[in-house]
């Protein structure tokens, strides 16, 4: 119907900068067609030139938040992003089982690219693969958050094959290993779908640290199935939405904006 859109669902972290988390989020859900909403899990002190210091939100405010987004508004799509605590793991977890119906991608943030802090605690980790993974239509990991997934090395491709095929052992319905850290000729991630890999390759850039890069793609791909028409999510289609959101992501990547100190940011 003329005048009606999708909505897409970040759950994670603010940035006051700008860069990454929820700000980041929404950015992406516009260019991929989606009606941006927000639910915070934790407030950050951070900029392009780094983390300072993050607050959780509370388990409680961080449901009130989302539930009440997914009680009235056309939600379509979920992302989650930073969550900081394992109490937020959980709540999310047992919140999401309740709207098993709606496509969710979990990107996995931990440690910040630059500055100090956690985005996620240690001892939220377990909790992460054995609660949330499990009911994600896809997680997005890069090398580092690989390893601390599955307790094993991801610096090759064929070690992010096995990392991708680790975590869909989980329960996730598909695995996307980021290849910006792998050593390889192109950037390579890797896709796990099922029992099929596949492999995802784009031209390496010149280096440069970009800020809310991995924010960035996983809320494209979660903009873009909230596209979709009907109920379910086949295969061809959540393929479809990644190798998309690859593609723009992409792009920005080579057009990165300097907005102040340290790191660029994605526009589009």
């Amino acid at each position: 119907m003329k005048g009606r859109l999708p909505c897409a669902l970040a759950i994670g972290g603010l940035d006051p900068g700008g860069g990454a988390g929820l700000a980041a989020d929404l950015r992406a859900f516009a260019a991929a067609g989606a009606f941006g909403c927000a639910a915070a899990a934790a407030l950050t002190v951070q900029s392009t030139a780094g983390l300072r210091r993050v607050r959780a939100i509370s388990a409680h405010d961080l449901v009130a938040q989302a539930s009440e987004v997914l009680r009235h508004q056309r939600v379509r799509a979920v992302k989650v992003g930073a969550l900081a605590t394992q109490s937020n793991v959980l709540a999310v977890a047992r919140l999401l089982a309740g709207h098993a119906d709606i496509p969710v991608v979990v990107d996995t943030p931990m440690l910040p690219t630059l500055g100090r802090g956690r985005l996620l605690e240690a001892g939220a980790i377990a909790a992460l693969k054995a609660e949330l993974l499990p009911q994600a239509t896809l997680v997005t990991v890069n090398a580092r958050e690989a390893e601390a997934l599955v307790g094993e090395r991801v610096r090759l491709i064929g070690e992010a094959r096995d990392a991708a095929r680790a975590l869909i052992a989980t329960g996730a319905r598909a695995a996307l290993v980021k290849g910006g850290h792998l050593a390889a000729v192109s950037a390579t991630d890797v896709l796990a779908v099922g029992s099929e890999i596949i492999e995802l390759r784009a031209r390496r850039l010149e280096s440069m640290t970009v800020h809310g890069a991995g924010c960035v793609l996983a809320s494209l791909v979660a903009g873009r199935i909230a596209q979709r028409l009907g109920t379910g999510l086949p295969r061809e289609e959540l393929v479809a939405a990644i190798r998309w959101a690859k593609r723009v992501h992409h792009r920005a990547l080579t057009r990165a904006v300097d907005v102040g100190d340290g790191m660029r940011a994605l526009v589009f």
